[in-house]
Formats: structure tokens, sequence, C-alpha cells
């Protein structure tokens, strides 16, 4: 197997199995540090044994051994456990009861929980869950936030010590605890949805479905925990959505592809019906809908038409007046700005867009569309320099391509 292979073979093994990993030696040993640290130097080691040996048949096992074998020797070696009995225990298994799961077993959904403990703020938790579950680098989660490499680290560090320090169970909450903790929590599953659905990193996938497959599952997981929750299953209902598009997103050579331009026949009808579906139960329960259930409606109205041409454009900007009163954040105004534009024109969108730029300044999809609108007015010297910082800006590489070639365009 040449290097090539190896690398490419542990770049796929890493995004399937980091987060079970993580997870399972987060249970076993109870502390964030430790697993990471030890989960990175499991794959280090695959990194140089896997070439002479071939990939292992369950590479997750392998890993997860190995992490294992490294966590006992990291602890071993700081003197962290003075009593032979509880290293033998670490080394042998623990034959004391373990602790009650909570309603679903699932390692991972326990570990998100515990980094979004609302101890903790909620930056910090996303970033944390970013980096634990998702498995993403301090680079690209410093990007995902707009701040300092620097920063974003000292971020994750102040988390994992004040678990630690907290003592914060590593646990699905008890129902009655549930309700309270759950929006934090899907404000992080969104996030992680969103990095893999528009993945930051300059050198992975324009697209990780294994990161936008993992926060949907994760989503189903909290859905059973609370089926009457309007918010899980809005949310439920705008990844169902925005991923049965995943597939005409990406052209074959690279570039993303816009809305308006995807080919419909291959979005996936399946996930589509199972939105639509939870987007009308929702309606028929009559009770006011949150961001997530209006931001569903929206995807919704998008997807029920097999012609760009036949959106309708005044219910989606409807959806979002309704949804700035809940959300008035500039990232909302921007996109409502969009509507706009096809109702009023780029013109009355554009000063929509401007009045932003104070906040959106650092964010390429202010660029982007800032761009899109000057090109239909026809301004094309402005366009071109919107368009080159929105290429500066962007960290995907299907979208930097797509803006490339939009901007060549007006050459």
């Amino acid at each position: 197997m040449s290097d090539a292979d190896v690398r490419e073979a542990v770049t796929r093994v890493h995004h399937e199995e980091w987060a079970r990993v993580v997870a399972a030696l987060t249970r076993r040993f109870g502390d964030l540090d430790i697993a990471e640290e030890a989960a990175a130097e499991a794959f280090a080691t695959a990194v140089e044994r896997w070439p002479a040996e071939g990939v292992p048949p369950n590479p997750g096992a392998w890993l997860t051994t190995t992490a294992g074998r490294k966590a006992i020797d990291r602890i071993r070696r700081e003197n962290k456990r003075d009593d032979k009995h509880k290293e033998a225990r670490l080394v042998y298994g623990d034959d004391d009861p373990p602790e009650p799961a909570g309603a679903i077993d699932d390692d991972r959904l326990r570990l998100v929980f515990t980094c979004c403990h609302p101890a903790l703020a909620m930056e910090a938790r996303v970033a944390l869950t970013l980096r634990m579950v998702g498995g993403l680098t301090v680079p690209e989660i410093a990007r995902a936030f707009l701040v300092r490499e620097a920063a974003m680290g000292q971020r994750i560090t102040r988390a994992k010590a004040k678990i630690k320090a907290a003592r914060i169970p590593y646990r699905v909450p008890a129902a009655d605890d549930l309700p309270a903790r759950v929006s934090g929590v899907l404000a992080v599953l969104f996030l992680v949805f969103n990095e893999g659905y528009l993945a930051t990193g300059p050198d992975t996938d324009p697209v990780r479905h294994d990161l936008t497959a993992e926060a949907i599952r994760l989503t189903r997981l909290i859905r059973a925990l609370l089926p009457q929750d309007g918010e899980v299953a809005g949310l439920l209902a705008l990844m169902l959505l925005i991923e049965a598009r995943r597939t005409a997103r990406v052209s074959a050579g690279g570039e993303l592809v816009a809305l308006d331009e995807q080919d419909r026949g291959a979005w996936d009808t399946a996930l589509i019906a199972e939105g639509h579906r939870l987007v009308r139960e929702r309606l028929a329960a009559g009770v006011a809908p949150g961001r997530y259930q209006i931001l569903a409606a929206i995807n919704a109205v998008h997807t029920s038409v097999r012609d760009m041409r036949d959106t309708d454009w005044s219910q989606i900007l409807a959806l979002y007046d309704q949804l700035v009163r809940l959300d008035p954040s500039p990232i909302i105004a921007l996109n409502r700005a969009i509507a706009v534009a096809e109702l009023d024109g780029p013109e009355v969108a554009l000063a929509a867009v401007d009045r932003l730029e104070d906040t959106l300044a650092g964010y390429h999809a202010y660029h982007a569309t800032r761009a899109d609108l000057l090109r239909r007015l026809g301004q094309g010297k402005r366009a071109r320099a919107a368009y080159d910082k929105a290429i500066e800006l962007a960290g995907n590489t299907a979208e930097t391509a797509y803006l490339i070639r939009r901007r060549d365009q007006l050459r």
C-alpha cells in the first residue's frame, strides 16, 4: 500500500471513527484530555504502521484498542494513578457496575451532552463538540468562528478543564433535565451539520458527509428522547431537506453548484418526503414555531418545486420576516435580502445588504451576495472586487471554485 493510499485510508477512517474512539475513551477514563490525545496518538500510529501492515479489517476497533493502550501509558507516566489496584482496573477492566446510561445508550450522544453542559458558555460548547465529536482541527474551528487559532485553542482547553474541575458527568441527562439542556445541544448539532454541509478546511472534502450524517443520527436520537419537542423536529426536518440536495451540490469537477443550477432530479426524494412530513406535522400542531421550524419551512418551500422559476418567493420572504422577529441576526438579514432580490429587485436587496457591512465584513457570504447583486445590476468592476474579497475569505474549495468562475465570467 502506497503512502498516498494510507493517508487516504486514515483520512476516511478519521472521519468515520474519530467520535466513536473519543467517546469510548471518555467513558473508560473519564477525561477528555486523555481521550483526545490518546485518539490522536492512535491515528499517528496508524500512519506509521498501516503502510507495512495494511489497513486492519476493523479499523475502529484497532484504533480504540491502540488508543486505550496509549492512554494507560500516559496515565502511568504522569503518575495519575498511585494505586496499583486502580491501574489494574484500567488494564484489565472495571468490575464496578456501570453508571446508568440513560434513556438511550449511545456513547457519542453522552459525549455531546457532556460537551454541551450549561456550565460552559455556548461558544465553548460548540467549539468543544466540533473538536471532540466532529473531529475538526483547531484551525478549522477557528475559521468557522472567524477567530484566531490561538484564541480558539485556549477556548477549547478551558472548556475541557472546566468539565474536569466541575466533575460534569458523562451521561444523557435525566428526563426532567432534558428540556433545559436540549436547546444548546441543538445549536451545536446544527453547527456540526453546517461544517459538514460546507466544510471550511482547505485540505478536506468540500462536503463532509460523515459530519452531516452524524448530526442527523444524533438529532434522531434526541427526537426519540423528546418526540413532542417542536424544535427537535424542526431541526431534523431542516437537516433532512438540506442533506437531500447533497449529491447535486458539487459538480464532477469539484465546483459548488448553486441552488438555481442544481439537477433537482438528483435530489433524494425520500429525505425530502420525510422532511416535508415533519414540517406539516409541526404546522398541524398549531404552536408558534421556533427558529429551526421556520428554517425547515423555508427549505420545504425550496424543495417543493421541480423548477427554480416556480419558487414561491413571497412565502419565503414572509417566513424570513417571521424568523427575523425571533432571531434578528445579521446572517438571517443577509439571507432575507436574497429573497428580497427575487421580489423587489437587486437594487433594493443591495441597499439592505450594504447596511450589514459593519457586522459581516469578515464573512465570505456577505461579499459573495454583494457580488451577485452587483453583477445583476451590471456593475462589473464593483462585482469583481466583491468576488475577490469573497474568494479571499472563503474556506471551502468547491465554493472558491464557484466564485472564481463567476468572477471570471465578468471579464
